[in-house]
């Protein structure tokens, strides 16, 4: 017996309203949307630091990034 076969008969027994929540249950399976495959990690932004490589912990790196992002916010303020 196929699995189609298998619902139909047992479905067929339940009272009306049984019926009604599986077919309300199916229309909800049904309109799930499938799962979207997540893309890949980018990684264009590798070997950006390379520069810094040699003289930075990771800790002076934090401290750098920090001031990279504030830099440009200081300069807008001064303007």
């Amino acid at each position: 017996m196929t699995i189609q076969e298998e619902i139909v008969e047992r479905v067929q027994f339940l009272p009306e309203d049984k019926q009604r929540e599986v077919l309300t249950f199916i229309e909800a399976l049904a309109s799930e949307k499938e799962d979207i495959p997540k893309a890949g990690l980018r990684q264009d932004w590798a070997g950006a630091l390379s520069e810094y490589e040699d003289g930075l912990t990771s800790v002076e790196l934090q401290k750098k990034a920090l001031e990279w992002r504030v830099e440009p916010l200081v300069e807008r303020r001064d303007e």
